[in-house]
């Protein structure tokens, strides 16, 4: 190809195959010939030329080249293609992402709760850094998530891009010619009514996204007008099966008022521990190739005979010993049965047992490390819980499980507080050796009964 044909952009770039049509521009797998990589090409339509046009394709380009994170596309270089004489074409070279797109990966096959919880992570992580820098997205949906796939990780990556109508949030009132900007489906509340939209307005896309990820449907179908005013007049529907902590952190992203969603930051984090437990959950489901490991778990906590047994002045002392480490009230070595987590020591607590869904130590069990809530004011985990919003004001919780030698988790050493503080690495890796310490006891009582009954 020759310098200015359709298919040559600037001397370097040469085109290929046809990835993807929006509305303004077509994105093309091409050739950097100069570096020797493939690179995506985003080029404008030549229709697009108007004055607003041209000004949000300057304002996409300025986006772009202030952000640089890993949950972000990459913007290489931006050009002007020339081969239709009077009608320029601006056109942007991207990191070419290897994957599909969600919209096409969702069609396909359903997603497991653990790549959910992974791309909403991503996600999650990739709003906090652009919210972070002044730019809201304004077009979460599925087909602008990309799912990164490369050969050294085990993993898909998300990674979000066509920034075509973000902006600043201090910017003018973000509507075109009077009709709201976004896609229909996953517009927020503020968008829909035409209002100036911030941050907020992401979180409620991106809960959408994840609820769809769950449901296979979209919340809010049918035609852009009645799919954005069904939004104004209902919440979506949340279905039966979802976990209590999926439940309580989509309830709070998809908030009709913007005021009572979570900061990005707050869905990192919760999204974050949706990831621990759901990787715990999956190592262990591998390490014993079974379906799922309650049961085998359940015949742990009834091989070590400990939900019948009398006070145990040592696994007091230990857990007094967390309490003052931690310098916090209430410290707790606890033991998650089928229905009830029975404590078997609780310092600062009058309280033996409790019903095992309000219970943050059934939560606790799943993770495979540590499980923190530093501020449950601020944290979409723990917001609905009983025990945060109710009468006893729990407002801080480390745990960590207590693990059999082969993998199973009985329950957790776990410290409380009615204020929010946080943790040092030292305080959570003393937390672990108590745990330890609690594991080393109990199988040493076992062997002990055993050894007069013999």
């Amino acid at each position: 190809m020759t310098e200015g044909s359709p298919g040559f952009l600037n001397g370097r770039y040469r085109l290929k195959d046809l990835i993807g049509r929006g509305g303004m521009a077509s994105v093309y797998r091409a050739t950097d010939e100069r570096l020797g990589r493939d690179v995506a090409i985003k080029i404008f339509d030549a229709a697009a030329a108007t004055e607003i046009d041209i000004a949000r394709q300057q304002a996409e380009i300025n986006v772009l080249a202030s952000l640089n994170h890993h949950s972000v596309t990459t913007l290489f270089d931006v050009g002007v293609h020339r081969a239709d004489a009077g009608r320029p074409r601006i056109y942007l070279v991207m990191e070419l992402v290897a994957g599909a797109d969600l919209r096409r990966r969702l069609d396909q096959d359903p997603l497991s709760t653990r790549h959910i919880a992974q791309v909403g992570y991503d996600l999650a992580e990739g709003l906090d850094y652009i919210h972070g820098r002044g730019v809201v997205h304004r077009d979460i949906k599925p087909a602008n998530i990309l799912l990164a796939e490369y050969s050294s990780d085990s993993r898909t990556r998300a990674r979000l891009t066509d920034f075509g109508i973000a902006l600043f949030p201090d910017a003018a009132r973000m509507t075109n010619q009077g009709l709201t900007t976004g896609t229909a489906a996953y517009l927020s509340p503020e968008q829909a009514r035409g209002d100036r939209v911030g941050p907020p307005s992401d979180i409620y896309a991106l809960g959408l996204v994840l609820l769809e990820c769950f449901t296979g449907e979209t919340a809010f179908p049918g035609q852009p007008v009645q799919s954005a005013v069904a939004r104004l007049l209902r919440d979506p529907a949340m279905p039966e099966t979802l976990a209590p902590a999926w439940r309580d952190l989509l309830t709070s992203m998809l908030a009709r008022d913007p005021e009572q969603r979570p900061p990005a930051a707050d869905v990192v984090l919760a999204l974050r521990q949706a990831v621990i437990a759901e990787t715990g959950r999956h190592r262990v489901m591998e390490t014993h190739h079974l379906d799922a490991d309650e049961p085998q778990r359940l015949d742990e906590v009834a091989r070590l005979e400990i939900l019948d047994t009398p006070p145990d002045g040592t696994f007091d002392r230990i857990a007094a010993l967390a309490a003052r480490v931690f310098s916090v009230p209430i410290a707790i070595v606890s033991i998650v049965d089928t229905d009830r987590i029975w404590f078997k020591a609780h310092h600062g607590l009058d309280l033996k047992e409790i019903p095992r869904d309000p219970g943050l130590c059934a939560s606790a069990i799943l993770s495979k490390g540590p499980w923190l809530i530093e501020d449950a004011r601020r944290d979409p985990r723990a917001l609905a819980n009983p025990l945060v919003a109710e009468g006893f004001g729990l407002q801080f919780y480390a745990g960590v499980p207590l693990t059999t030698q082969n993998g199973y988790n009985l329950g957790t050493l776990c410290v409380l507080d009615h204020e929010p503080r946080t943790v040092t690495a030292e305080e959570i890796a003393t937390l672990e050796d108590l745990a330890a310490l609690v594991m080393n006891e109990l199988e040493l009582r076992l062997e002990s009964r055993r050894a007069v009954h013999h």
